[in-house]
């Protein structure tokens, strides 16, 4: 009885809000030039529509309706763009009105009501988050000093890797061993957040027998299990019948809470312990530092907002895009064979590849911008929402519009891109092409950990082709399907045959002592 009184009461909000739409909001409707949209169904809208992966319904959409659509998920107004040139626009000439976040009533209480520096709207709140971010956690002076972490987990990375080979092999060098790739790459992307943020690893075997390292997998992990899924309460404004998916992310926000608080108030502990002496350079460190002289505007709120945006915008993105690039490698072994060769005649076998060696590179960092051209780490972007009615080509845009921009079938429009399916890093040879890319985003939003990533994904990558021969498991190529999620996970986890190069053994065993 309760849960038949209970679908009752959706219904009929259902049809409320469906009876003031059409009674009120009819006659603006009719007045304002709308982008071209498919028929839509009362209540859902055009949700009917959908299929996973999200990016290629959108894309299917847009190549009948073109390159501007405007669509409903449920209650919500949605605009879909499908061009770079008007991309561009929204990232230019409209980029204040544009510049506000869309808030999900699912994502409230995981991103400290909405304060992270991706979710937070536009306004003082989050030019100071955004100013924190760039100036004081992710500048090229903060990067350079969180260089040494970076390289000692990947090291930790390749030594692992070279273990697990002579165990499986009994250290036969001619002799291949497989190894599934995805884990050990979000479990690295992960430690290197931690060790920049605490100094710090919190998986692999120095993490595994913490409390503390313990509670951190099942907090992380829950999180991201959860992030890329959608809720019904997100597009419909009805509540009571989605109390069970609120009362959830109300407890994993407390245990997000409760963990990020407790970084800190280790730091500041290991602080008050070493009698004013601070001799780690980590980013919570760094901030509490600056907190001293402005509480204000560093306050443990609003590191903790930091620590969660860098923690989720750095960890499965990153290692996805690895991920992409080790399986387009796989797939194309003359573009391995070559970019090996560049690594090998640029830095040689008597010592592993550093961020230094970068400028020397130029194939490696194609091979980067051609995965994330193919596979951009948030294919959608992350949603905007426009905060004024807007005039964008000629059509009229309501203000609280969502914007889905569509960087995934930009990326791979043939009007821009010779042979767009195709994987050819030469592309990015040519001067100017990267002024195409939209990966990270455009305009004042656009993603502050660019730097980060890139150099990241260059130093990993660089180094699993620099120490290890690689080919694919049996002979037909790689799955490269898609699942589902913002971040554009692989369907099926990578495995790959390795084994070391000779030349690199030495230089492995070395980084065992």
């Amino acid at each position: 009885m309760e849960m038949s009184f209970s679908n009752i009461n959706v219904l009929l909000s259902f049809a409320v809000l469906y009876l003031i739409k059409l009674f009120f909001f009819a006659n603006n409707s009719r007045k304002k030039k709308l982008p071209p949209s498919p028929p839509a169904l009362p209540f859902i809208g055009h949700l009917y529509l959908f299929k996973i992966p999200l990016h290629h319904t959108l894309a299917r959409i847009s190549a009948r309706y073109g390159p501007i659509v405007f669509l409903r998920f449920g209650s919500r107004p949605v605009l879909v763009v499908n061009s770079r040139a008007v991309a561009e626009e929204c990232f230019t000439t409209h980029d204040v009105a544009f510049a506000n976040r869309v808030h999900f009533p699912s994502q409230k209480h995981t991103t400290f009501g909405y304060a992270n520096i991706g979710t937070a709207n536009y306004g003082s709140h989050w030019r100071n988050a955004r100013r924190i971010a760039t100036v004081d956690v992710l500048s090229t002076h903060r990067l350079l000093s969180s260089s040494d972490s970076r390289k000692e987990e990947i090291r930790h990375l390749a030594t692992g890797l070279f273990l697990n080979w002579e165990k499986i092999t009994g250290a036969h060098g001619s002799t291949f061993a497989k190894v599934e790739l995805k884990s050990r790459l979000f479990e690295l992307s992960l430690n290197v957040i931690m060790r920049m943020m605490t100094g710090k690893r919190y998986y692999g075997e120095e993490g595994e027998g913490s409390d503390g390292a313990r509670r951190f997998k099942e907090v992380v992990e829950e999180f991201f299990a959860r992030a890329g899924a959608s809720s019904l309460s997100d597009f419909f404004p009805t509540q009571g019948f989605f109390r069970g998916v609120n009362k959830e992310m109300k407890r994993l926000s407390a245990a997000i809470n409760e963990f990020s608080q407790r970084l800190i108030d280790e730091q500041k502990r290991e602080n008050k312990n070493s009698q004013g002496e601070r001799k780690k350079k980590t980013m919570i460190d760094h901030l509490l530092a600056l907190q001293e002289t402005d509480p204000d505007t560093y306050s443990d709120q609003a590191i903790k907002s930091i620590c969660m945006s860098l923690l989720v915008a750095g960890t499965e993105t990153t290692s996805n895009a690895v991920e992409w690039a080790m399986s387009l490698l796989l797939n194309n072994p003359h573009i391995l064979t070559k970019v090996a060769t560049e690594i090998e005649t640029c830095v040689g076998d008597e010592r592993l590849i550093d961020e230094s060696d970068f400028s020397n590179l130029p194939y490696l960092h194609c091979i980067l911008k051609e995965t994330l051209r193919l596979y951009p780490g948030a294919p959608l972007l992350l949603p905007h929402e426009s905060r004024d009615d807007l005039v964008l080509n000629n059509y009229n845009i309501p203000h609280g519009t969502m914007l889905l921009v569509n960087a995934y079938s930009i990326h791979r429009d043939p009007a821009m891109w010779d042979e767009p399916e195709k994987f050819k890093p030469e592309r990015f040879e040519e001067k100017g092409k990267e002024k195409h890319m939209i990966a990270f985003g455009n305009g004042r939003r656009k993603c502050p950990g660019e730097g980060l990533a890139i150099r990241e994904v260059k130093i990993v990558l660089g180094t699993l082709l620099q120490c290890f021969e690689w080919r694919r498991v049996r002979d037909e190529a790689v799955d490269l399907g898609e699942g589902s999620g913002l971040s554009l996970p692989k369907v099926v986890p990578l495995e790959a045959m390795y084994k070391p190069r000779e030349t690199m053994v030495r230089v492995l065993m070395g980084c065992l002592n």
